[in-house]
């Protein structure tokens, strides 16, 4: 499985059905694969709220369905040939817009309007509302026509379930009071949790120690 024209790799395990809240916004995605149209989307919030899951689970559900997709991190350039490849896409995610280098706006302008006009789906992320951008004003226009959501924070149980999502995929599980634990004295940044589930779950392999709180303390130095 190949997105159009890149290289790069997605993560497989980043999937529209694994990706917890935000049920208004799935459902406004999920209505334009089955009924095959297509839409501008633009999504924001703060880091860690998902939007690079959310951006690569729909490119991957696009794939599925043996549409051309394409996912672009605005992180690294542009590449040169995405615009000779538009016509020839149903869907294209667009992360982090805000991080798009000054050199390439004239490029993404360009991009976002021959992929309008092709009648391609765009889901566009970004950290802040269009006009709260630092990009060029014709981009903030077009964006800010596209239909707007926010990422909404998970509660602790959504938040319970990504983490117990992540142990599930290497077949151990943890009590959940070592979670409330963790709530209460490290993060509800889901994205923190995650990198703090990875330590531990490399630290109790390598003292051979399940996971409890005692461990949490002594690992996260809490």
């Amino acid at each position: 499985m190949n997105q159009l024209g890149l290289p790069i790799s997605l993560d497989s395990k980043m999937l529209l059905d694994n990706f917890l809240g935000n049920k208004q916004l799935l459902d406004f995605i999920a209505k334009l694969y089955v009924d095959k149209t297509s839409a501008e989307i633009y999504v924001y919030g703060a880091s860690g709220l998902g939007k690079t899951h959310l951006l690569q689970g729909a490119t991957l559900r696009a794939l599925s369905d043996q549409q051309s997709a394409m996912y672009i991190d605005c992180h690294n350039s542009l590449p040169g040939h995405v615009l000779e490849s538009i016509e020839q896409l149903n869907w294209i995610s667009i992360d982090n817009i805000d991080a798009i280098n000054n050199n390439e706006q004239d490029l993404f302008f360009d991009l976002y309007n021959r992929a309008k006009q092709a009648t391609v789906s765009m889901l566009i992320s970004g950290s802040d509302l269009p006009s709260e951008l630092s990009v060029m004003k014709d981009l903030k226009t077009r964006l800010g026509l596209a239909t707007i959501f926010q990422l909404q924070p998970l509660d602790d149980e959504l938040t319970m379930s990504v983490l117990n999502n992540q142990m599930i995929d290497r077949n151990l599980s943890i009590d959940s009071k070592v979670y409330e634990y963790l709530f209460k004295y490290y993060s509800r940044d889901v994205k923190v949790l995650l990198k703090a589930i990875d330590d531990l779950d490399k630290a109790s392999l390598q003292a051979k120690q399940s996971i409890t709180i005692p461990f949490v303390r002594k690992t996260l130095l809490l």
